[in-house]
Formats: structure tokens, sequence, C-alpha cells
């Protein structure tokens, strides 16, 4: 485990080391708070980087849509064609060295709970810390989405989910399966075009495409749409669910050539393919499930943070239930540039209502 700091009482716990949980650490630091003296960060992976630790080689860092930069520092300079795996951790890597925050890792939380006292218990392996104060930053990479179809467990050849995708080489000569109407799902049917024997794309509803273009506006009327989800506590929908997909140039000439002729969702999953109800069946070798994540938010669970609709009812990044509970990188706010935001918003927010609040100025010395 990383870092110089045994557990022990705090003002806040940030949880998770990625874009969000990274963000809050750094306005943490800048309102005062002392790193490994006030706050920790914990987080569950063996390195920095976040989920982007995770993707594919052959994805590219010139292929990523919309990573905006960490605040007060720049991402700038990356090399397009390296792997976008390496640019981001390497870059959060430096980030977390320049301005010295007080990272552990690999640290697996296991619960947070009532200590009493107005405080917070986190509890882990390496013991347990208490806190006037939580900002969860998990994101969604640890809790894979996998859609109940009947008969899937019967499927003779390989099922993985897009967490689990080691880019195109392994497929080839294969019949692929691709399940999912989002950006994933449309990255796999490209790369795979040419390396699998043939790929077959599915998904619940059409997918909705939008021309390049999409402006602030348009932007601040999906990511409320998500908001008013969280407000009335039901799990939040994607920000892309609802802005659609981008048709870019790579996507219109893919819808040409016939790679992104997309078919109904399947009823049933047979031994050596799929199955639908009107009789159609389509052989496949491999299942490719792009069905996206769900938060991972089970360490939450003794909390009781969660509304009858199954979501966690939300103020900005407030929990409703527990006010001393912020998350960031939810709903709203999983975007990279909503994460930067709601991570400053966090903290804004703790300092104002008196949560936590920045040491003397004789400690900071």
């Amino acid at each position: 485990m990383t870092g110089n700091r045994a557990p022990g009482d705090l003002q806040a716990v940030v949880v998770g080391g990625g874009q969000a949980g990274l963000s809050a650490a750094y306005h943490l630091r800048r309102r005062g708070l002392r790193p490994w003296e006030d706050f920790v960060l914990l987080d569950h992976a063996p390195g920095p980087g976040g989920a982007w630790q995770h993707r594919w080689p052959t994805l590219t860092y010139g292929r990523v849509n919309g990573m905006h930069s960490l605040p007060g520092r720049e991402l700038t300079g990356a090399d397009p064609s390296r792997p976008s795996s390496e640019v981001i951790a390497g870059y959060f890597a430096a980030y977390e060295r320049e301005f010295a925050l007080p990272v552990l890792r690999p640290v697996h939380v296991a619960a947070v709970r009532e200590a009493g006292g107005g405080r917070l218990a986190v509890d882990t392996p390496e013991g347990t810390w208490t806190a006037r104060a939580l900002i969860n930053a998990t994101g969604t990479w640890e809790r894979p989405f996998w859609p109940h179809v009947p008969g899937r467990e019967t499927f003779r050849g390989r099922q993985l989910h897009t967490a689990q995708y080691p880019g195109p080489a392994p497929f080839a000569g294969r019949r692929v399966v691709v399940v999912g109407g989002g950006s994933s799902a449309l990255s796999h049917l490209l790369e795979l075009e040419g390396v699998a024997a043939s790929t077959l794309w599915v998904t619940r509803r059409p997918p909705v495409f939008r021309e390049a273009g999409f402006g602030e506006v348009e932007g601040r009327g999906a990511v409320a749409l998500v908001e008013e989800r969280v407000r009335n506590g039901l799990p939040p929908r994607s920000v892309v669910s609802v802005t659609g997909l981008v048709r870019s140039e790579a996507i219109r000439a893919a819808e040409e050539r016939g790679v992104l002729k997309r078919l109904p969702m399947f009823d049933r999953v047979l031994p050596g393919g799929v199955a639908w109800a009107d009789g159609r069946t389509a052989a496949a070798d491999t299942l490719l499930w792009a069905t996206g994540f769900r938060a991972a938010l089970d360490h939450l669970a003794p909390l009781r943070l969660r509304e009858p609709g199954g979501g966690i009812r939300m103020e900005g990044s407030r929990a409703v239930r527990d006010p001393r509970v912020h998350l960031v990188g939810y709903g709203p706010s999983a975007s990279t540039v909503g994460a930067n935001r709601a991570g400053r918003a966090a903290v804004n927010d703790l300092l104002e209502r008196g949560v936590i609040a920045p040491a003397p100025a004789a400690a900071l010395r």
C-alpha cells in the first residue's frame, strides 16, 4: 500500500482515484485542508489512472472522446497514437505527484457506516478511518452490467464484457455478436471489421445518431435530464443515452459499408448462437456485451441512502439522506468535465455548511 498514513480520524475521506476523486482531493488541499492530516484518498486500483488504466491497448488517445484536463494542470502534447491507458495513467500519476495528493492504494473500501458522534466509519482490510465527510468517487468500471437473457448460461462460445475487451486480435476468424447501443459498441464494431469472420450488431432500441456540433446549450439540457432523475431518487441514466451518438466521418463510412446494420435484441441465447422470437437465428462464436456499467456503490449500503425508486436522491452532489456524503462522477457528473466540477462543488458545499474546515494558518506553515 503506497502512502504514509495509518488509519485514523480525519476531516474527509475521498474514495476513488479517477478524475472525480483527484479533482475533489485537489480542491480539498487548495481550500486549506492538509494532506494526510485532514484528508486521504483511498483508491482500489493498483496504480494511477482510474478506469482509464484498464482500457484496451488499441483505444489510442487520439480516439478518446471528450477527455478534459484535471484542475490546475493541463494535459498537453500527448501523442495521439499512444494507448489512452498509458497517456492518461501517466498524466494522473504526474498530477498526484505535483500536488502531493495523499493517495493510498490499493485499498478496498468494504463499507461506510455510522460511527457515532457525527462521524462516518470507512472500513477497509487495512483498518478503519473515521471522518466528518465522505466524497465518493468510485465510478462504474467495477460493476459491468450483464443483462439477463434466457439461455445465456448455455452458450458454448466465449462471452465477455467491454470491461474485459482486449483489443481486436483475439477475435480473428470468429463470428462475433456485439450487444449494446453506446459508443463502446461502435468502437468494437469498427475495430473488428476485417479481423473477425463476421460481426452482428444488436441493440434493444434503435440507436439515435446526431451530427457533429453538439453545443453547450444541448449539453446542459442533456445533463439536466439526468439531474432530474437523481433528484427524484431514480437510478441515473448515462449522459450518452440522452445525447445520442456522434455520427463522425468514420461512423458514416462504416454505415455505408454495412458494418453498422443494426438488428433488434435477440430473445434467447443458444449453445451456438442467438435466436429471435420470430424464428430467426444467427450462429456465433463470441458474444461481446457492450451493455454499460452501473454505479459501484455497494460499500455505501449500511448508510441506507437509496430511495424506493432504486437510486440515491441528490441535491447537486450531496446525498439527501446523509448530507455528509457527496457522490461525484455519479449521474450528471459522470463525464470528465462534470467530474471536475462536481469535485469542486462537493468541497465548497462541505466547507460552506461547516462539515469540514480548513486548517488554522499556523498548521499550514
